[in-house]
């Protein structure tokens, strides 16, 4: 699309098959053409609307409806998903959000199928759930790190994507944004956090450590997005070295997902012309 205003977000679309992230540049702007004003200019615009059908989607529990939104960020460290939660999250009215961000397990969730702090997370009835990291952590760390056996991260492809797919049978819609950040741009911000006092409570050094396995993360992205990219639940690979295009392509990407849901205001269950005549005929002092 060559408007500048407008943002095609089919090209963020991963297709089936194998999968190169060395073939998807982490500078790109797919399905927009426009520089970083016109990209902020497209963010604001894309507001009043993203507000107006997330607020569909919370008054959809008045008429009995179940349907809701997983959005799942996953991506390195520095990709972005604390940006992405703040500026086109925050877009939206906070009391139809819930955010979870998934650390190491405690000892409890060990005890426990490694889905099982996540169906506790997952959103209520018209509620947009946000995943900072995911389920997703349980194939990747482990497959890197040597955590669970070859066969065990095999089987939990399989088992991520039967449980997406009950997800969607439930009403709920999964979108799945992976941020694609390049190795030199990670090594500029996580410098840049080192360099000031200010962000040093955003340092860890295992971030450090997990950049070492940087050719090992990647090839494990490669894997997961290759075995969980189903026709119910898709990937999206956005280009995160542009963190105004990384922040306007989840915040359009969500805008679609809404705008297909159909939503529709919840019918009155009472007599509107009778309230009107009771309202006006009520005197105030």
């Amino acid at each position: 699309m060559g408007d500048e205003k407008t943002f095609d977000t089919t090209q963020l679309a991963l297709p089936p098959g194998p999968v190169d992230l060395t073939s998807i540049p982490t500078d790109g702007t797919p399905g927009f053409t426009g520089d970083k004003a016109a990209g902020e200019a497209a963010l604001a615009a894309v507001a009043p609307e993203l507000a107006d059908l997330q607020e569909r989607l919370w008054a959809s529990r008045e008429g009995g409806e179940t349907r809701r939104i997983l959005l799942v960020l996953q991506g390195m460290d520095t990709s972005g998903k604390g940006g992405v939660i703040r500026k086109a999250l925050g877009l939206v009215d906070p009391q139809g959000l819930s955010i979870k961000a998934f650390k190491a397990p405690t000892a409890e969730e060990l005890e426990h199928d490694f889905l099982w702090r996540v169906r506790k997370a997952l959103p209520a009835a018209g509620h947009i759930g946000v995943f900072d990291r995911s389920h997703y952590e349980d194939v990747l760390i482990h497959r890197v790190r040597g955590l669970s056996s070859p066969e065990e991260v095999e089987r939990r492809y399989d088992e991520i994507t039967s449980f997406e797919q009950e997800l969607v049978s439930e009403g709920v819609t999964v979108l799945k944004c992976m941020l694609h950040v390049g190795a030199a741009e990670q090594g500029k911000r996580l410098m840049a956090r080192l360099d000031n006092p200010d962000k040093h409570w955003k340092f860890n050094p295992g971030d450090v450590d997990d950049r070492a396995l940087w050719p090992q993360y990647q090839e494990a992205y490669e894997v997961a997005l290759e075995r969980t990219n189903h026709a119910d639940a898709g990937w999206f690979v956005i280009p995160a070295d542009r963190k105004w295009y990384r922040n306007l392509a989840v915040a359009a990407l969500l805008r679609d997902t809404l705008a297909r849901m159909d939503l529709q205001w919840p019918e009155a269950d009472f007599d509107v012309q009778a309230e009107r005549a009771r309202l006006e005929a009520l005197v105030v002092e």
